[in-house]
């Protein structure tokens, strides 16, 4: 095995250049449609369960102490619950609505790249 030559050609590979420029737009694309339902989930996810733990915080009494905030307490952390909920569903379909938007350009560029 001549392993100066396999040597010489990997780094051959890396100064050649690259005719991918279809797969990296493929990918932006996809990273297009998914990104504002991922970015949207994280965001809510995190402000509901801060909500919620505001909540079990009031409702045992960590924060606060008097009857009246520990009922408002039960009432924001079941908010808090509802809104971790209702995030996948959410995202599901606000990952749909993406997806419907770029499909006919994904799935164009999908074959343009299959068929070369």
């Amino acid at each position: 095995m001549n392993t100066n030559k396999i040597y010489a050609e990997s780094i051959a590979k890396e100064y050649a250049p690259k005719d991918d420029s279809k797969i990296v737009a493929l990918r932006k694309l996809d990273a297009k449609a998914k990104m504002p339902a991922t970015v949207f989930t994280y965001t809510f996810g995190i402000i509901a369960s801060l909500v919620a733990g505001l909540g079990m915080s009031l409702s045992m009494q960590v924060i606060g102490g008097t009857t009246l905030l520990t009922v408002l307490g039960i009432i924001i952390g079941i908010t808090g619950f509802i809104g971790m909920g209702v995030n996948y569903p959410i995202y599901k379909k606000m990952l749909e609505k993406g997806k419907a938007k770029y499909a006919y350009e994904i799935v164009q560029l999908a074959r343009e790249i299959s068929e070369e």
